[in-house]
């Protein structure tokens, strides 16, 4: 048997669409239902779907009289606030390609930026770094926009770009990936088979509204279904999420493994309206998962994904346990392989993770870069560069980047399973691990670990010898002051060895 699956067809998306058209459906339906709230202790900004819909297609009708054209491309510098998603949607309802940016890029990023998408302009809250090299559209307008005439959607054809993000990869090197407006309607397969997310669900994201992960799970897909989305409002401490779970009946809470990791150093988890929580943007170490489950009640589903395609493999909830390094399972409607250098790989080998190049969620392409777009390919198949392993009972389990795997005296070693070993260590709170070259050809594991002092190296030898094999073991610890992550919180372990000790 190989590693392969194909799980049925996902309807196909209509001939005649429009993303926006399809996310806000819900208005027509239940257009006094709260669609949003923006919470904090103190109180919550709340919209309806019907205001919601009107400051969406009002925000249309106002980008287009202030001159931009259909096709144009629309940059967002916008920070943690309603307008992000309003602007968004705004854009795509009328045929301008948004391109949502994270708030924390300084100018000379930003311009790394602007140089490969050539936007028509920048919709600028005034706050965020935007160098002044392309025409400004400042959101302090948007305001009046709400009250304009809404706009006509702009239907066609599902394979037209509709929006474009850049990738969050390892290498450093940002890549404008182009989406088709049919990836919302692939995003279906993930309320089935990651969210069990229903109509009557009240979801919280902790991230930002400019994150893609928050703007997806957070907000698109809640809204898709005719839920509520809360975010926390702007300054909203990880410490303050527990109060704001249970005082608002939060059914489903969405956020980073390193959230659940502050969240859990609160002192009371009473949530009793909650369902499960859902985890993505890098691996969720088991310890988090258990503590969560001991603490709350309940559990915290993960999912396997990135920007070139969302997340496609996932643990449903009422799914049963799996082991730590188990990602789930394909989702309903996907096709997905392990591929070795000739083919999909046999059960218990490790391979590529593969999505079928006709998933209605796969990118388009990469920007102006069809060289780089098709080297992502394997005959039909887009190659995620992240390894995993298909086991007897068909789950896939997860071994890392393929950039990112380790050669420790000859075995390849994943550094997810020398973290998560090392994070059951009472004293240490974040830790990342690589290889480093200390002399021509030999290479041995090191650990970057942050704690609130050093650590006996000779003590953390032997709490890592009573877990890991030989070969796995670190042979060098660094304590630093934090974790080098990039603007969407993933972890970059290649530029690990250039922190500087404290």
């Amino acid at each position: 048997m190989t590693s392969l699956f194909d799980t049925g067809h996902w309807p196909p998306c209509p001939q005649n669409f429009n993303l926006t058209a399809h996310v806000l459906a819900a208005a027509d339906r239940v257009p006094d239902k709260i669609a949003l709230a923006v919470v904090k202790p103190t109180g919550a900004q709340r919209w309806s779907y019907e205001r919601l819909r009107s400051a969406i297609l009002g925000t249309a009708t106002g980008l287009r009289q202030s001159g931009l054209q259909h096709g144009d491309r629309l940059l967002l510098r916008v920070g943690n606030s309603v307008e992000f998603p309003v602007a968004y949607l705004a854009a795509i309802a009328v045929g301008i390609v948004p391109i949502p940016t994270s708030s924390q890029l300084t100018e000379p990023e930003v311009q790394v930026l602007i140089d490969m998408t050539d936007p028509t302009a920048v919709l600028h809250d005034g706050q965020t770094a935007c160098p002044a090299t392309v025409r400004v559209i400042r959101t302090d307008q948007m305001a009046e926009w709400y009250a304009l005439p809404p706009a006509s959607y702009d239907y066609g054809d599902p394979n037209r770009l509709a929006y474009i993000i850049f990738t969050s990869g390892t290498s450093g090197k940002p890549r404008a990936v182009c989406h088709a407006h049919r990836a919302i309607w692939a995003r279906g397969m993930m309320m089935e088979g990651w969210y069990g997310l229903t109509e009557s669900d009240r979801l919280m994201h902790a991230g930002a509204f400019n994150w893609t992960y928050t703007l997806g799970t957070g907000l698109l897909d809640p809204w898709t279904k005719g839920a509520t989305a809360l975010i926390p409002a702007q300054g909203v401490e990880h410490a303050q999420i527990p109060l704001l779970l249970k005082r608002h009946e939060v059914t489903i809470f969405a956020a980073a493994p390193g959230v659940y990791r502050n969240i859990l150093k609160s002192n009371s988890l009473d949530l009793p309206k909650l369902r499960h929580g859902l985890s993505a943007g890098e691996k969720l170490p088991a310890s988090i998962r258990d503590t969560w489950q001991a603490s709350t009640g309940t559990r915290v589903y993960e999912a396997f994904g990135m920007s070139e395609c969302s997340t496609f493999i996932s643990a449903p909830p009422g799914s049963p346990d799996l082991p730590p390094e188990s990602l789930g399972w394909p989702q309903l409607g996907r096709r997905v392989a392990i591929l070795g250098e000739t083919g999909p790989a046999p059960v218990n080998a490790p391979g590529i993770i593969a999505v079928h190049r006709d998933d209605p969620g796969l990118m388009l392409g990469y920007l102006n870069q069809p060289e780089e777009t098709a080297a992502r390919y394997q005959g039909d198949w887009f190659l995620t560069g992240d390894i995993g392993e298909v086991t007897e009972n068909h789950d896939i389990l997860y071994h890392g980047r393929a950039d990112d795997m380790m050669n420790a005296g000859g075995y390849r070693v994943s550094p997810l399973e020398v973290e998560a070993a090392l994070l059951a260590h009472p004293d240490i709170q974040e830790v990342g691990v690589t290889d480093i070259e200390i002399k021509t050809d030999t290479r041995i594991i090191a650990a970057y670990y942050v704690a609130d002092h050093d650590l006996d190296a000779d003590s953390l030898n032997t709490f890592a010898a009573e877990r890991l094999a030989r070969y796995k073991q670190p042979r060098l610890y660094q304590r630093i002051a934090s974790l080098p992550r990039n603007a969407n919180n993933k972890l970059l372990r290649r530029v690990l060895p250039d922190q500087s000790t404290l």
